[in-house]
C-alpha cells in the first residue's frame, strides 16, 4: 500500500491506457486546466505500477481518471476490460480513487491537433498519447469531475 501523501492541494491524473504506451496528463490544484505530463513506455507489470505509485505521491494525486476505450456504439472493447483490470491494480498500489471516463475520439482529436501543428510523424507519435490524456482530462474536468462513469455497454462474453 502507498505511504502517506504530502499535504496540500491535490490533483487529478488522467491516463490514456495502452498496451505499449500510457499517456498522462495532470490537472492544476484548482482542477480547471489539464496539462500534458508524459508518455510512459510500458515495461514489466510491477515496474509500471511502481512508476504510477511514485507519480501519485510526488504530484499529490487524489484521483486517477483512466480513459475507457469504447466502440463508437458505446459498447466496451477488449482493451476496455484490460483498462478496468489495470485500474483495479492501481487502486491497490496507489491507494487513491480510480474512475473511468469515456475516451472516444480523444486519440483522433490528438492526431488532428498534431497534424495542424505541422509536427513530423516521429514527433507526432511521441506526443499523441500525452495529448490524448490531456484531452481526456479536460473533458473530465469540464464535466464536473464525476465520480460515477457514464454507463457504457459491457463487452459481451
Amino acid at each position: 500500500m502507498a505511504g502517506p501523501r504530502p499535504s496540500g492541494p491535490s490533483r487529478i491524473l488522467a491516463l490514456d491506457y495502452g498496451r505499449r504506451r500510457i499517456g498522462a496528463a495532470i490537472s492544476d490544484p484548482d482542477r480547471i486546466l489539464a496539462s500534458p505530463l508524459e508518455v510512459y513506455e510500458r515495461r514489466e507489470h510491477l515496474r509500471d505500477l511502481n512508476h504510477y505509485r511514485e507519480l501519485v505521491r510526488e504530484e499529490r494525486i487524489e484521483r486517477i481518471v483512466i480513459g475507457l476505450p469504447v466502440h463508437t456504439s458505446g459498447g466496451e472493447s477488449e482493451l476496455s476490460r484490460e483498462a478496468r483490470a489495470w485500474g483495479k491494480k492501481l487502486v491497490e498500489v496507489c491507494g487513491c480513487k480510480v474512475v473511468f471516463h469515456d475516451e472516444r475520439y480523444t486519440s483522433k482529436d490528438a492526431d488532428e491537433r498534431l497534424r495542424e501543428a505541422g509536427l513530423s510523424p516521429r514527433a507526432h507519435r511521441a506526443k499523441r498519447d500525452m495529448l490524448a490524456a490531456q484531452i481526456l482530462l479536460q473533458h473530465y474536468l469540464e464535466a464536473g469531475c464525476p465520480e460515477q462513469e457514464t454507463p457504457v455497454h459491457p463487452l459481451e462474453g
